[in-house]
């Protein structure tokens, strides 16, 4: 699979696409023009089983089907587990209900502020600016969103900016959507550069999976004008190592390159990457390309994707075969976004086996067993942290930590301060 996309104009080999030129291929808007809307339109592509084909059918109704032509090319045709095409063809499992899902498992709407702006951390937002994607993911946590189509209205973005300008504890913005590069170059900016007005936000990122579905949206210009806007980090999505292509990697290159750091959110899957050799060879070669994994998901619990989901326990795994075995850089941290909008949780390996004010028991990821002597004095105050409480009063702590680093003395009941 992976050599057949290196190979020259691989886009050829299917009808479909056999007079397209290759400045019509490599060009984005020449994409999203060309998506692929239908799995019959897919199956111009690649053969589909009559099961398949009646899943799209039956799951249209409640959830969008689309994909790039290039992400189409990707799949395999005689691997009826290839891990593209899990994530691409619908299943008549996203029909199925189970007693624990939920349409908005993050609880999203309920702390969105103004329409398309989540505020749920203290000092961080999430802005959806689109509703719109050039690829549908099968197991999108915002699939109850994706059926609405279009962007943010001028009003909503106005009333974004004026929300944010109000709260001088938000520092940093999480544009996404839909996908976040979605949009044009010229709304994309209007959003970076409202931002950049804004005197306390100090970390802007953007969150897009065309780094993988569609790299040709990653252009010079485009990164030019981000980088105008610096700091700004570009959160991505890659799921497995044969999303890497010599198209991915030319498109993270260029992003780096103009010093815009790229961050790696991989979601655990259930037969498209839930094995420790998958995602210890996907998170070698994303650093290999300087893209950092960042989180491993466990998937989410929305309507319809219970069939990518794992136990819990096969992350933990996961992260125990990666810690010690392989560098730091290439472990992400293993969490659960909390249901109920409850935030990430991180989980991990129990490295810690016991604990006294004495001395604390550890093991390696070999299993040998340590003992590390607690110091005899535990007095940790420093002298220049009420220098830099005055300095940086916007980071102050709340809740429990209110209590530890603070004269406070209690914390009312469902109060973040």
């Amino acid at each position: 699979m992976k050599s057949q996309v290196q190979e020259k104009e691989y886009w050829r080999r299917y009808p479909l696409w056999k007079d397209i030129g290759a400045g019509q291929w490599n060009d984005w808007n020449w994409q999203y023009h060309n998506l692929v809307m239908t799995v019959e339109d897919l199956a111009k592509v690649i053969p589909l089983t009559a099961e398949e084909l009646a899943a799209g059918e039956a799951t249209k109704k409640e959830y969008k089907f689309a994909t790039t032509p290039y992400y189409a090319t990707l799949i395999d045709p005689e691997n009826r587990e290839c891990p593209i095409r899990l994530q691409t063809v619908p299943d008549f499992r996203e029909m199925e209900r189970s007693s624990m899902d939920l349409r908005d498992p993050l609880a999203e709407d309920e702390h969105m502020v103004v329409p398309g702006l989540v505020h749920r951390y203290p000092d961080r937002v999430l802005w959806l600016i689109t509703t719109s994607c050039a690829m549908y993911c099968r197991f999108c946590t915002r699939r109850r969103i994706v059926l609405a189509k279009g962007h943010r209205t001028e009003r909503e973005l106005a009333m974004t900016l004026d929300y944010l300008r109000s709260h001088s504890e938000v520092r940093d913005v999480i544009i996404s959507g839909g996908d976040a590069l979605f949009v044009g170059d010229k709304y994309l900016e209007t959003c970076l550069k409202g931002l950049r007005e804004i005197p306390h936000i100090e970390i802007i990122r953007i969150a897009s999976r065309n780094l993988v579905v569609c790299p040709m949206r990653v252009t010079e210009k485009l990164a030019v004008m981000i980088r105008q806007y610096a700091p700004v980090y570009m959160m991505t999505h890659f799921n497995h190592p044969y999303e890497l292509t010599d198209e991915a990697k030319k498109a993270c290159a260029l992003l780096v390159d103009h010093g815009i750091p790229i961050m790696n959110q991989t979601v655990l899957l259930r037969r498209v990457n839930s094995d420790p050799v998958i995602l210890k060879a996907l998170f070698h070669e994303l650093l290999k390309i300087r893209v950092k994994p960042y989180y491993l998901y466990q998937c989410d619990l929305s309507e319809g994707i219970e069939h990518f989901r794992t136990p819990v326990q096969k992350g933990i795994e996961i992260i125990e075969s990666l810690r010690g075995h392989t560098s730091g850089l290439a472990v992400p941290e293993f969490v659960i976004d909390a249901p109920g909008g409850g935030g990430k949780v991180p989980l991990m390996p129990q490295y810690m086996i016991s604990e006294s004010d004495k001395k604390v028991v550890v093991r390696n990821y070999r299993g040998f067993l340590s003992v590390y002597t607690q110091p005899e004095e535990t007095d940790c105050r420093c002298s220049t942290a009420p220098e830099i409480a005055r300095r940086y009063s916007h980071i102050l702590p709340e809740g429990p930590e209110k209590l530890m680093h603070t004269q406070a003395v209690g914390i009312e009941p469902g109060s973040a301060k």
